[in-house]
């Protein structure tokens, strides 16, 4: 690992980084990184731009993680070439973005995102990959139309000033919004340029296939070895052209466990209300990047000591806020650290899930303003999982697949918690049955549901069916015997005339 000079240590932090016009050059023999940990794919990439006389870099989060040991999760490419010339170069490659246009190249489930240097500053894409689908319906969650919208014809392409010699007028290509969020940037430059379209120094480091060099424009070798999250730029410039990059700091704080330099951190409190005007869409993204990529439980904990909780979902927020410590806090936390381990150890996970975690506190309080005797009536618990939905649904697009597992997993609590009989076996052929098992499964770790009847599901999904029915019959009261005589005949019933009245 690059190490970073004692004087150096004593930078100011209140001070914004500001890249430099030429590039510290890392040679091969000073920094860590070794072909042997990056994705055989990506190489292919890289050697194939070079090879056709293009520029070709790896660079953002999979140079940070090369360089402090971990293992990336995707490998992101920066090259001069232009989408088109990229799509030519691959045939299986498409060209996807309306705000920025990206190049994607498919190997298998691995895609490699090749982007081409840009002029000005633009919102990074993100250095995780959403998880690829819900186990529990095969689809994959909804992405941005930015980020995932297929152009079925070419756009013709703009230069900026200073690439290529071109001065024309790009306006048209470049476009911001009131606040001074970019909406539109495909302006392409250089790579001294392109720099200032990343977001933090420890992101905006990039890996020459070249010469296997580490081209650093913003000390950010030195921020890595610091721990420290910085800003390029003017950080309230920078929030304003993408409020998200307020929640890409906090996800990086719990994910690296790096300190946000306090010029960046400063921004955040009167910025964070900007939130509010970012597509729904994206932030649902981001949620999955926070709670889906194995620092769920850290994160939660950022964004509520960095106010962006409040915003993000503000019910969840304020029902923490009047309800600290509760056991459903402890419920929360101890189904993200679940959630976690799950990743961790390469298992799926799914957004519906996570949601039943997020809302469980919204859904509980809206329960709760109901009459007593009406708290176990699943009209009201459906009621309170679709009014929680939509008021979440007012900051992140929740698609409905997710929602409705939602309401399915709470709908199913009562079943689970009272069954009847060998009826209620029929519930372990439910789609959602292992949702709402783990979920009741959380609810009897802190007291919210019988322990007994947690591990009574429990029991009944080992042995064998014959067993089952003996465990059903036995919750009647009629014992293994009735159980072992078989199930018990029915009378024939009479068919009720036509017209007559129905039973009270």
């Amino acid at each position: 690992m690059l190490k970073r000079k004692p004087k150096e240590l004593n930078l100011s932090d209140a001070s914004p980084a500001t890249p430099a016009a030429q590039p510290r050059i890392i040679p091969r023999s000073e920094h860590a990184i070794s072909r042997s940990h990056i994705s055989p794919n990506a190489l292919r990439v890289l050697y194939r731009l070079r090879d056709a006389g293009f520029m070709a870099f790896l660079v953002g989060g999979c140079v940070r993680d090369l360089l402090i040991g971990i293992e990336p999760k995707d490998f992101d490419v920066a090259t001069d070439a232009l989408p088109e010339q990229v799509r030519r170069l691959f045939r299986n490659c498409r060209l996807v973005g309306r705000r920025f246009r990206l190049a994607h190249v498919f190997f298998g489930r691995e895609t490699i995102e090749v982007a081409t240097f840009r002029a000005t500053s633009a919102p990074s894409q993100g250095d995780e990959p959403l998880p690829e689908a819900d186990p529990e319906d095969g689809e994959a969650p909804e992405l941005d139309d930015d980020a995932v919208a297929v152009a079925a014809e070419p756009v013709a392409p703009a230069r900026g000033r200073g690439a290529a010699g071109d001065d024309s007028d790009d306006s048209a290509e470049r476009a911001f919004d009131a606040s001074g969020r970019i909406l539109r940037d495909n302006v392409y430059g250089t790579i001294d340029e392109d720099v200032w379209r990343r977001d933090f120094t420890a992101n905006s480091l990039y890996y020459n296939i070249a010469d296997f060099s580490l081209w650093d424009y913003v000390d950010g070798t030195a921020d890595i070895a610091a721990r420290t999250l910085r800003l390029i730029g003017d950080p309230e410039t920078r929030y304003r052209e993408d409020p998200v990059r307020m929640l890409r700091a906090a996800r990086f704080e719990a994910k690296l466990g790096f300190q946000i330099a306090p010029a960046t951190a400063a921004p955040i409190p009167p910025l964070r209300g900007l939130l509010a005007g970012v597509p729904p869409a994206r932030l649902f993204d981001e949620t999955l990047k926070l709670f889906l990529t194995g620092h769920g439980a850290r994160s939660f904990g950022v964004l509520r000591r960095r106010g962006l909780l409040q915003v993000l979902l503000p019910t969840v927020d304020a029902y923490f806020a009047s309800h600290p410590g509760s056991l459903i806090e402890k419920l929360l936390l101890q189904g993200l650290e679940n959630t976690d381990a799950r990743v961790i150890a390469d298992k799926p996970v799914t957004p519906t899930f996570l949601f039943a975690l997020l809302l469980y506190g919204p859904i509980a309080g809206l329960i709760e303003a109901a009459p007593p005797e009406r708290w176990h009536e699943v009209a009201t618990i459906l009621d309170a999982c679709d009014r929680a939905t939509r008021e979440a649904q007012g900051r992140i697009a929740i698609p409905r697949r997710f929602s409705l597992g939602v309401r399915e997993m709470f709908a199913l609590q009562p079943r689970l918690e009272h069954p009847r009989g060998r009826r209620a076996l029929r519930v372990l052929e439910h789609p959602r049955f292992r949702a709402a098992y783990d979920l009741l499964l959380l609810r009897a770790q802190f007291g919210l549901a019988s322990a007994d009847m947690a591990q009574w599901w429990t029991q009944v999904q080992e042995v064998s069916a014959e067993e089952r029915a003996r465990m059903a019959d036995a919750l009647t009261g009629e014992g293994p015997a009735r159980a072992a005589a078989g199930p018990r005949r029915r009378g024939r019933r009479r068919r009720r005339r036509s017209g007559s009245p129905a039973p009270a």
